[in-house]
């Protein structure tokens, strides 16, 4: 009897943790603007600090959208007399 092996080689440098950082960055901008506000991963990890950065990155743009429109608001105000 043969036993199946996995055709692709893990590299020895990484732990079952170190995943694509681009996931973990992206799931934090989705749940940013769908309001999930806690963090789904263990806190301390390079995940967990992924997530974070795209979720305040998120944040961020969304902050200056919400200042450029009340710029805008207040100036239609004033030009309105």
């Amino acid at each position: 009897m043969q036993l199946k092996t996995n055709k692709r080689k893990r590299n020895p440098n990484l732990s079952k943790y170190d995943a694509p950082l681009k996931i973990q960055f992206n799931r934090g901008i989705s749940d940013f603007k769908r309001g999930k506000l806690i963090n789904p991963y263990h806190s301390n990890t390079m995940q967990a600090r992924e997530w974070l950065r795209g979720f305040n990155t998120s944040y961020y743009q969304r902050l200056e959208r919400v200042k450029n429109a009340e710029v805008r608001r207040r100036s239609e105000k004033i030009y309105a007399r």
